[in-house]
């Protein structure tokens, strides 16, 4: 089969620059590039398409072209959308209508055929899948990776701050997108039981899609590197990141502490991954403080816990009440923060070894993890986890009675000190899970079985592409074929959809 991937926000590119460096370059990037390769390993042909980004803060994304090393049958597909320069995903909308959809059009006719099916990732994917699909008819499944309206909630919004939230997120094109894909797609993909029933199922969506229906739905969960992420396995600059990550140990712990295990997390600096509650949780353990120190990676600085973020408010956000903790409970000496600078997944993966030799812990103490793939690629490296029960690792990392990983309520710091004592504390915990972690990854979680089942579902959407169509079609708004001020997407409509008819929303005043 032919199949094409719809990410329009780019960073796809042979060297897979800038990973998790910009809040748009996340998790999800790296879910499409492994399905796809795995798609093409079973003998696919396999198109990334995404926009063409010419701009010098950005040089990897600006050829038309490109592939991956040794794979022959995927091809990353840049085509334009708007102005040359890097747009965040807000922005890109009308871009997406007016330029990206038409240019992918004109391609592939000028190719001489279209893809058999296209797989549409995001909003912003999802949109450009239904207007393909009207125009072509060719069928598509959505994963969301993450819905709008579970961010809006977290915004806590009202009639009166609407306007507000929507002039910086752009809520009411992404859920309007959302909406229409959901309804639109032949199936929709969902990593988890608990992502179907709880996200889709939002009231916003109401109208859209019955959660219920079992036609709508297919649940794959994604997958972890097993080539990668392995005890097993050397990365070409394994011993460099080792010695780095000595030399930040070197810098920032007490030198009698230096061996001691550590409680490893890794993220961006989020609000939503709640390393404060981490450091929380550590500052009120003198069993923590005594048996590990806390070590966090980050993107883009190399010494969080002092230097200043570039002009990220978002990141300061973060960092200010954390550095707040540190020196409250004067764990200076007992904790670590760094980045890995360029060295992307096979240092985050050597990382992980590191650290398994000192026998530590991997920790993510997110508030809500859609999924959770970071914490089944440090299993698969034999670093025992501690997760969020919020979310995918409730499902992953637990099967009935059977433990993979240990839970903890993530809203408080005093069950997230219990859940790492366990395993700091315990040797024979620490080697149960250490291995019960690893075991589980391999026979259920790897990037194969999620192409696999991919393949099947698109077989089966190809062959009959209608069969799993609701019986009722959400029409595609005026503005998502045109986009112009007479017909855009109003804040009353969003409003309607959030809050219902009986509430008015407040403009914002004209500056």
């Amino acid at each position: 089969m032919h199949i094409g991937f719809l990410n329009p926000q780019g960073n796809f590119d042979s060297s897979n620059s800038h990973l998790t460096g910009h809040p748009d370059f996340g998790g999800q990037l790296i879910y499409v590039r492994e399905v796809a390769l795995a798609m093409a390993q079973k003998g696919h042909k396999v198109d990334i398409l995404t926009r063409q980004i010419i701009d010098p803060e950005w040089p990897e994304f600006a050829k038309p072209f490109d592939a991956y090393p040794g794979v022959d049958n995927v091809r990353i597909i840049r085509l334009p959308a708007g102005p040359k320069e890097f747009l965040p995903k807000e922005l890109l909308w009308s871009h997406l209508v007016t330029d990206w959809v038409p240019n992918i059009l004109k391609f592939y006719r000028e190719e001489g055929g279209l893809p058999d099916a296209m797989t549409a990732h995001y909003a912003d994917g999802g949109l450009s899948a239904v207007l393909i699909e009207d125009e072509t008819g060719i069928p598509f499944t959505f994963t969301g990776h993450s819905l709008g309206a579970q961010k809006l909630d977290k915004l806590e919004p009202t009639p009166e701050n609407l306007a507000e939230i929507d002039e910086q997120f752009h809520f009411k094109y992404r859920i309007v997108a959302e909406r229409l894909s959901m309804n639109r797609s032949a199936v929709n993909i969902t990593s988890t039981q608990q992502e179907r029933f709880e996200q889709y199922s939002h009231p916003v969506y109401h109208g859209a899609v019955d959660v219920n229906n079992d036609n709508c739905f297919a649940v794959i969960p994604p997958g972890a590197d097993s080539s990668l992420f392995s005890s097993e396995t050397r990365s070409e600059d394994e011993e460099a990141t080792y010695q780095l990550i000595e030399e930040r140990l070197a810098r920032d712990i007490a030198e009698e502490r230096r061996d001691l295990p550590a409680i490893l997390a890794a993220s961006r600096l989020a609000p939503k991954k709640n390393i404060l509650g981490l450091v929380q949780a550590y500052a009120m353990s003198q069993t923590l403080q005594e048996r590990a120190n806390l070590v966090i990676l980050t993107s883009g600085l190399d010494d969080p816990l002092r230097e200043e973020a570039d002009n990220d408010l978002a990141e300061q956000g973060v960092l200010v009440p954390i550095r707040e903790v540190v020196q409250e409970n004067n764990l200076w000496g007992k904790i670590s923060a760094f980045g890995l600078s360029d060295q992307g997944q096979e240092g985050l993966a050597a990382t992980y070894r590191f650290m398994r030799q000192r026998r530590s812990v991997f920790a993510l103490t997110a508030l809500y993890e859609p999924f959770g793939l970071a914490p089944l690629e440090a299993a698969a490296t034999g670093l025992p986890v501690v997760a969020t029960q919020n979310g995918g690792p409730s499902e992953s990392l637990r099967e009935g009675d059977e433990e993979y990983g240990v839970l903890v309520d993530p809203q408080d710091p005093a069950d997230i000190a219990q859940g790492l004592e366990r395993l700091i504390c315990d040797g024979q915990e620490w080697e149960y899970f250490a291995e019960a972690g690893k075991e589980r990854v391999l026979n259920s979680y790897t990037w194969e079985s999620t192409a696999e089942n991919y393949l099947t579902l698109i077989e089966q959407i190809v062959s009959s592409p209608t069969e799993r169509r609701p019986a009722s079609l959400l029409p595609i708004h005026p503005y998502f074929r045109n986009p112009q001020l007479d017909n855009n997407i109003s804040l009353e409509e969003l409003s309607q959809l959030y809050f219902g008819s009986n509430n008015e929303v407040v403009a914002t005043p004209s500056v």
